[in-house]
C-alpha cells in the first residue's frame, strides 16, 4: 500500500508541475517573443510547423515583409506589422528579443541593413533552416539552397576520428550480437518459411552504399517467389498482398532484417544510418526528392534516426520526410546520437511498425 500510495502521489505531483508549468511559462510574459521576416513560402511553412507544437517553444508576434500586397494580412492566424522601414519601431513596441529571417534567395539593401542594426542592438537572429531544424530535428530541404549543401556537408558535418572509430567498433559489436542471436532463431524462422511458402529461405538483392557503391543484402524472404515478376522494384506497401503471411509476421516484427547484420561485421552498412534502397529507387526518387543522393554520403544503417521517428515511407511526400530526418542525422551525427537510436530501436519493433 505505502509504494502504491507514493506512485500515487509522485505521480499525481509530476502531473500537477507539468500543468502549472504549462500555464506560467507558456504565457508571453515568460517566453522569447520572436518576430519573423519573411511572409513567403518559407515563413508560411515555419509558422504552420510553429502552430503544431504544444507547448509553443515561444511567443510568436508577428511578421515583417516588403512586398506591399502583405501589409496589413493575416498570415496562418499572424499579423503582418510593417516593412523593413517600420523593424525598429515593431521591435521596440512588441518587445522582440528574437528575429527568424525565412527569405528565400537575396535579402534586400533595405532589410539586410535593418536586420543589421537589429543585431547589433542585442536581438539574436536565426534563419528558417536552423530552427526548423531546431523545432522537429529534420531538415528543411524544401527551403534549402546549394550553399547550404556545401555549408553543411562539407564544412561542418565532418565527423571526427574518434567518432568513426567507436562507431565502427560499435558496429562490430552489434553486427557479432546480431548474428548470434540470427543463428539461434534460424531454425525457427527457416521452418516457418518453408511450411509457409517453401523456398528460398532467404533471398539477396542489390542496394546502394556508401559513395552510391552497390553491394548485395541479405534478408529473410518475406514476399511470395513471384512478387516482383514483371522485374520493376516496388514499394513495400502497408499489409502488402504480396507478402506471406510468415512474412507479414517477420515484417512487422522486423526479424526479416537480421541476416543484415552479415553487412555490418563486412563494413557494408553500419548499425545506424539511412535506410539501403535499391539503385532503380534512388533513380527514382532523386528526380523528384531535393537532396536525395546526399544520404549516400554516410553507410546505410539497419536502423536509424528516419526509421525511429518515422517508419517507413510509401509515397514521395513520405519519402521527403524521411530524408529531412536522414539528413539531420547526417549533418549531427555522433556516438551519443547513435546510442539513443539504437535504445529506441527496440520501441519501434514493440510498436510492430513495420511492412
Amino acid at each position: 500500500r505505502g509504494v502504491a500510495g507514493f506512485v500515487l502521489a509522485a505521480s499525481a505531483f509530476t502531473l500537477a508541475w507539468r500543468a502549472a508549468y504549462i500555464r506560467i511559462f507558456t504565457t508571453p510574459r515568460f517566453m522569447r517573443r520572436v518576430l519573423l521576416v519573411g511572409a513567403g513560402r518559407s515563413g508560411q511553412a515555419l509558422l504552420r510547423v510553429f502552430k503544431g507544437l504544444w507547448p509553443p517553444p515561444f511567443y510568436m508576434v508577428g511578421l515583417v515583409d516588403d512586398d506591399p500586397q502583405k501589409q496589413g494580412q493575416t498570415i496562418e492566424g499572424f499579423p503582418v506589422l510593417g516593412d523593413s522601414s517600420h523593424l525598429e519601431t515593431i521591435i521596440q513596441q512588441h518587445f522582440v528579443s528574437d528575429i527568424l529571417v525565412a527569405i528565400s534567395g537575396e535579402i534586400s539593401e533595405p532589410m539586410f541593413q535593418a536586420l543589421l542594426e537589429a543585431q547589433e542592438a542585442g536581438l539574436e537572429i536565426t534563419r528558417m533552416p536552423v530552427m526548423y531544424e531546431e523545432l522537429l530535428q529534420r531538415v528543411p530541404i524544401h527551403y534549402l539552397d546549394a550553399n547550404w549543401l556545401l555549408r553543411s556537408f562539407v564544412d561542418e558535418a565532418r565527423p571526427s576520428g574518434f567518432y568513426a572509430l567507436f562507431k565502427r567498433l560499435l558496429d562490430i559489436i552489434g553486427g557479432l550480437t546480431g548474428t548470434l542471436v540470427m543463428l539461434a532463431l534460424y531454425p525457427f524462422i527457416a521452418l516457418a518459411i518453408y511450411l509457409d511458402s517453401g523456398r528460398p529461405i532467404f533471398y539477396s538483392q542489390v542496394r546502394l552504399g556508401r559513395g552510391g557503391k552497390p553491394y548485395r543484402i541479405l534478408k529473410f524472404r518475406t514476399m511470395r517467389q513471384d512478387a516482383e515478376a514483371n522485374g520493376k522494384a516496388q514499394w513495400a506497401k502497408e499489409n502488402d498482398e504480396r507478402a506471406t503471411r510468415v512474412g507479414r509476421i517477420l515484417r512487422k516484427t522486423h526479424l526479416d532484417e537480421l541476416p543484415q547484420f552479415f553487412n555490418v561485421l563486412r563494413g557494408e552498412m553500419s548499425l545506424v544510418g539511412p535506410r539501403a534502397e535499391r539503385p532503380q529507387l534512388v533513380e527514382h526518387f532523386q528526380k523528384y526528392v531535393p537532396f536525395y543522393r546526399t544520404r549516400l554520403l554516410v553507410k546505410p544503417g539497419i536502423t536509424g534516426w528516419a526509421q525511429v521517428n518515422f517508419g517507413y515511407a510509401s509515397t514521395i511526400e513520405e519519402t521527403g520526410i524521411k530524408l529531412e530526418y536522414d539528413l539531420y542525422y547526417i549533418k549531427h551525427r555522433n556516438l551519443w546520437m547513435d546510442i539513443i537510436v539504437l535504445l529506441r530501436t527496440p520501441w519501434t519493433v514493440v510498436g510492430l511498425r513495420g511492412r
